[in-house]
């Protein structure tokens, strides 16, 4: 009984399964239905682990759901990761 496996048992996403699922939305030309997305995955992804995966874009609002659409809303444009290096740093006043 020890090696069994409980029903129900939740499946955490490791960092590299969030990473895949991020590049995939995020390369993706047109805004893949959840299904649609989860079936082009390079990789083979239990659909609850990908839900987990889904939820916490959405927390960390990195994507939002319109309709049946999954838009990536983060902003890691080239251009801002520039904007935000070159900007000088105020010391603060004591």
């Amino acid at each position: 009984m020890a090696g069994r496996r409980k029903r129900g048992r939740v499946h955490e996403p490791t960092l590299a399964t969030i990473l895949m699922v991020e590049r995939a939305i995020h390369k993706a030309e047109d805004y893949p239905t959840k299904a649609a997305l989860w079936k082009a995955l390079p990789r083979k992804v239990q659909y609850q682990t990908f839900s987990r995966v889904i939820d916490y874009l959405l927390s960390s609002n990195k994507i939002i759901l319109n309709g049946h659409e999954i838009v990536w809303i983060f902003p890691d444009t080239q251009k801002l990761k520039i904007f935000l290096n070159s900007n000088v740093r105020v010391p603060r006043r004591r």
